[in-house]
């Protein structure tokens, strides 16, 4: 499993060495992609005879605790859309058994305690059953919900409560790890439905409301701001997700994942994924146009699928290209730019190496765009179509070289 952790005791661990490894450890952003969920969070464990003492499924869940209250005036903007939007967003609960056997991967990998800390559960040495709490909220009438990939990841039995109380069988449609999307199917006619927005069309500083089930405290909300757009996911510390983030000051906590982030007008805008712990005021959303683009190709498809070229980028700037020149990984690179997008390694047999794509070759333009880092070139090659031959510009020792790139699918198998 590929291991994403930004801790400043993994940075010097995995800097000793050569520059170049060095300056990957900091800066590297590669478009293959790996498997690993944002976050999870998985943070209860019991023994597998315990689950028959559960509340059946498809049954009302304490109707007492969710007594009709009478429909008030709403007071500000906040009010009108937890109102208008709160019954469409739900709790998933996820469970399924390992082997306590001490060696459990989710609580030993780094990158998942960097955002949930001592919440994972340790091995013990009998079967247990993981628990998650994520949220969700539902776009169709006929059942569909759109959550975190990572919130159903390798669960055996999900389950979706309702506002108003009511929890059903969850069906897990299809999930994609690169964007962290997944799709839920629950039996229901008539029922309550999100309104779509254009993440497209926002801008830093519109205003963002949070709704979701935070540490177990159902239907929280929580508000701020739109603080940036098209964080990447090696700013976040996710070099494996292919996503342009939106970041907020709305709190997210642990529970949050999977739930609508929306603008004034109760639309959704983005679908709430990411905390890293410690910090305070930075949670991150998928916006809701790429959400959408996915859910309809896993609806459609079963899975979702991504262009690939196969290759591993390097923003290049003076300082990177100094470092360059002294690794002997890289004597054989002549680069005469000191901007650009560094190729730094090209998968074997992949369409890049088809195409003749070189390490060492710094890309200047795709499709007839101009580029001058990583995030445009994975933007523009996500946004072609799998098949069709991709124009791109490279410098090579100073040559202009013109390449066609027959655009691949990745596969499963290489992504992780």
């Amino acid at each position: 499993m590929t291991q994403n952790t930004f801790s400043q005791d993994s940075i010097n661990r995995s800097s000793s060495g050569s520059p170049l490894k060095k300056l990957l450890a900091y800066s590297s952003l590669i478009v293959v992609g790996a498997g690993i969920g944002i976050g999870g969070t998985y943070a209860q464990s019991q023994k597998v005879a315990s689950v028959a003492q559960n509340a059946p499924v498809n049954e009302v869940v304490d109707r007492s605790a969710v007594a009709a209250a009478p429909m008030m005036t709403p007071t500000n903007f906040v009010a009108q859309v937890v109102q208008e939007v709160g019954p469409a967003v739900v709790r998933i609960n996820a469970s399924h058994t390992v082997n306590g056997n001490g060696n459990n991967e989710l609580s030993n990998d780094p990158f998942f305690r960097r955002f949930f800390g001592d919440q994972m559960p340790e091995g013990g040495g009998e079967r247990q059953v993981q628990r998650g709490t994520g949220s969700g909220f539902i776009i169709s009438e006929d059942g569909k919900i759109l959550t975190n990939a990572h919130v159903v990841e390798g669960a055996e039995k999900v389950t979706v409560t309702l506002k108003d109380g009511r929890t059903l069988n969850g069906k897990v449609l299809g999930s994609d790890s690169l964007t962290d999307v997944a799709v839920i199917k629950i039996e229901g006619e008539n029922l309550p439905t999100v309104a779509l927005g254009n993440s497209d069309s926002l801008q830093v500083g519109e205003w963002a409301i949070a709704i979701g089930n935070p540490l177990g405290l159902d239907n929280t909300v929580t508000t701020g701001i739109i603080s940036a757009k098209d964080r990447s996911s090696s700013q976040i510390g996710a070099n494996d997700k292919r996503v342009g983030f939106l970041q907020t000051d709305a709190a997210i906590n642990p529970g949050n994942s999977g739930g609508p982030l929306l603008n004034a007008k109760g639309e959704v805008i983005g679908m709430n994924t990411a905390i890293i712990q410690n910090a305070q005021g930075l949670g991150f959303a998928i916006p809701i146009n790429k959400a959408q683009k996915i859910a309809q190709q896993i609806i459609d498809n079963g899975q979702a699928q991504h262009p690939y070229l196969g290759v591993q980028m390097l923003q290049l700037n003076p300082d990177v290209k100094d470092k360059l020149q002294q690794s002997p990984a890289a004597q054989n690179w002549n680069i005469t730019q000191d901007s650009g997008v560094l190729i730094v390694k090209v998968m074997p047999d992949s369409p890049a190496s088809r195409a003749g794509v070189k390490a060492g070759d710094v890309i200047t333009n795709v499709q007839g765009k101009d580029v001058t880092d990583p995030g445009a070139v994975q933007e523009l090659v996500e946004n072609s179509q799998i098949g069709s031959s991709l124009p791109i510009e490279v410098s090579r020792g100073g040559d202009k070289v013109s390449l066609n790139v027959e655009v691949g699918q990745l596969s499963r198998q290489a992504s992780r």
